[in-house]
């Protein structure tokens, strides 16, 4: 557990990429008016790295990280599966519910001590968001006839 000694730089580095990593995918979803912001976004990647590491530095000669692995997929997906609605005949939430997955696959590669590929992932998950949602915007309006090219003949 050597790993997990406030006085140990590995400490600092796994908890300084958590919050770095959910601070960026967090700020984007708190400025879209989302209900997951940054507090849950952190703690997300936080937990995630916790458990992953704790399950690597295991004195247990039986311990298996792939198993906490298995069962943070299992339970990050019903903390997902939570926050999906539906109402009006419509479905919501199933965005932040995939964000909360890549959030705990984030901090599961923290934990497992890939912090420049937990942070590349944060960068990308960002750019799907920012985008996907401005090319929806623009196929929505070509869709809507906005851009109508009038000077062609029929």
């Amino acid at each position: 557990m050597e790993h997990f000694d406030p006085l140990n730089a590995a400490f600092w580095y796994t908890i300084g990429m958590s919050i770095l990593c959910g601070t960026i995918i967090g700020c984007e979803r708190e400025y879209r008016g989302k209900p997951m912001g940054v507090r849950t976004s952190i703690l997300i990647c936080l937990s995630c790295a916790v458990f992953v590491h704790l399950g690597l530095t295991n004195s247990n000669p039986a311990g298996d990280p792939a198993r906490v692995l298995g069962q943070i997929v299992t339970g990050v997906g019903f903390l997902g599966a939570g926050v999906i609605l539906a109402k009006d005949g419509r479905v919501t939430g199933v965005t932040t519910a995939a964000v909360i997955w890549l959030l705990a696959a984030i901090g599961s590669s923290v934990g497992f001590g890939q912090l420049w590929g937990a942070l590349t992932l944060s960068i990308i998950a960002v750019c799907v968001l920012v985008g996907i949602e401005h090319i929806d915007k623009q196929l929505k309006k070509f869709m809507a006839g906005k851009h109508k090219n009038t000077n062609t003949p029929l």
